[in-house]
């Protein structure tokens, strides 16, 4: 009985502060995630960039939309400028943080004015702060309908391809 009681008690000394801290992480990454989108729907052009590091990727649904942050601003000001840029909520959201708590992944369900998106993403810990990354946005596209879809983009996907083989 008296190893039962302190097996358990060693449990509850570590394993619970562990578990405790882990479940704060993810919490505190999941509101940057979630506040990020948010301003983007409220149109709040400051909080969405700084939520963002210095050195961030965003990466679109179109082929050419690979951007930096400076590039994404300059593209994404006149949709802020409006009032509404564009609202995304989370249906489902993965999360993974490495073992020093200073970087996560993330990939996340989202319903959009595009419908079902599907977004992926890097945070980095930055002088005690989450900043998103590398976001990528992708539109979801139900297999029953990939052929149908590959024939409205084909054209504009050959174009592509031919540029891209140029350089």
């Amino acid at each position: 009985m008296n190893k039962c009681c302190i097996l358990l008690l060693t449990f509850i000394l570590f394993y619970v502060p562990m578990w405790s801290q882990e479940v704060a992480v993810k919490q505190a990454i999941n509101s940057v995630i979630d506040q990020w989108h948010l301003a983007a729907a409220e149109a709040r052009l400051e909080d969405y960039f700084n939520a963002m590091s210095a050195n961030a990727i965003f990466i679109g649904t179109d082929a050419r939309e690979n951007w930096h942050k400076d590039e994404f601003l300059r593209y994404a000001k006149p949709h802020f400028d409006k009032g509404k840029a564009w609202n995304f909520t989370a249906l489902e959201r993965n999360l993974y943080v490495n073992d020093n708590e200073n970087i996560a992944w993330f990939d996340e369900l989202l319903d959009t004015q595009m419908k079902l998106c599907r977004g992926s993403g890097v945070l980095q810990k930055i002088d005690g702060d989450w900043k998103i990354s590398h976001y990528v946005l992708s539109i979801v596209i139900p297999n029953q309908n990939v052929s149908e879809v590959v024939q409205i983009k084909q054209e504009t996907d050959d174009d592509i391809i031919e540029e891209l083989k140029k350089q």
